[in-house]
């Protein structure tokens, strides 16, 4: 059971254990905006309601870093490459993607963003441990560093969602 992190503006900003925003409610930097029904914590004193939605009060200080690179991983390729194989074009899911060095890595090739791509099994059984032109294969499109990733909402937080939710993430 996860509870939705808003910012003070009604943003949804993450989801964290309700252990993590009883903490936060205690320790005055949310206020509970929903709860779950029928769920709650008993104490000693009294039954608290597991909060199913909260709000940071006040304004969230955030620190930038200015040139900051995305980190480099299996979902953000996904991600980068819009879940679709870069050589056949087919749509993938998160499950049954594979990701492809470009220039093979016992050709020297690096494990960078300009490097990997995300392509269907089919593909990457094809093109192998060849380079695009002994596999006669061309990239739809060149990969590259990501500035910024965006990610749907459904994705980003997972598939059961609940509907208390759904007026603040959609």
């Amino acid at each position: 059971m996860d509870t939705l992190v808003l910012s003070s503006a009604y943003q949804p900003m993450a989801q964290v254990s309700w252990q993590k925003a009883i903490s936060m409610w205690f320790a005055g930097r949310v206020e509970i905006v929903e709860v779950y029904e029928n769920k709650k914590i008993k104490t000693v004193d009294e039954a608290i309601p597991v909060p199913s939605i909260v709000r940071f009060v006040g304004n969230v200080i955030k620190k930038f870093r200015f040139n900051r690179v995305a980190k480099f991983s299996r979902d953000n390729v996904f991600i980068r490459d819009e879940g679709r194989c870069q050589y056949c074009g087919i749509e993938m899911t998160t499950a049954n993607f594979t990701l492809d060095h470009i220039i093979p890595s016992s050709q020297g090739g690096k494990k960078a963003w300009n490097n990997i791509v995300a392509c269907c099994r089919r593909c990457n059984q094809k093109k192998g441990n060849k380079s695009l032109k002994q596999a006669g294969m061309k990239l739809i499109r060149k990969p590259d560093t990501p500035v910024e990733l965006v990610v749907e909402n459904s994705k980003k937080f997972g598939r059961d969602i609940p509907k208390t939710w759904l007026d603040y993430i959609f």
